[in-house]
């Protein structure tokens, strides 16, 4: 993993993470911004499936169990997708707390896939 852009990844789910919660309990429904904030999410974390793909072959590979790590990653891939599902199907304020809280789950499993990829011994 690459430290700036695991920083910035886990930077942004959080922001869009407190928006979505901050939104939703002030009573706002699924709009472009909470829609448009767990998009960035998934897009950053796509780039991180191929940031995992490349940087073993480019002399970086995990210290941690690589199952682990790939078993983290596609669940964080899966969550804003289905998140964003779940608030354009039931369109009310607790949906946007939904996308808020899938958007700091994926904060807490970017900061693992980290420790996992360069913290622990294999």
């Amino acid at each position: 993993m690459i430290d700036w852009f695991t920083t910035a990844q886990i930077a942004v789910a959080t922001l869009a993470g407190l928006l979505g919660v901050a939104l939703g309990l002030a009573g706002r429904k699924p709009n472009d911004l909470t829609m448009g904030a767990t998009a960035l999410v998934e897009v950053l974390l796509l780039a991180q499936v191929v940031v995992a793909i490349v940087a073993p072959l480019a002399g970086n590979p995990p210290t941690g169990n690589l199952i682990e790590y790939w078993a983290y990653l596609i669940s964080a891939v899966l969550v804003p997708p289905l998140a964003g599902f779940w608030a354009l199907v039931e369109r009310t304020r607790w949906s946007t707390v939904i996308l808020g809280t899938a958007c700091l789950a994926i904060a807490v499993m970017l900061y693992r896939m980290n420790v996992i990829w360069t913290v622990q011994l294999a």
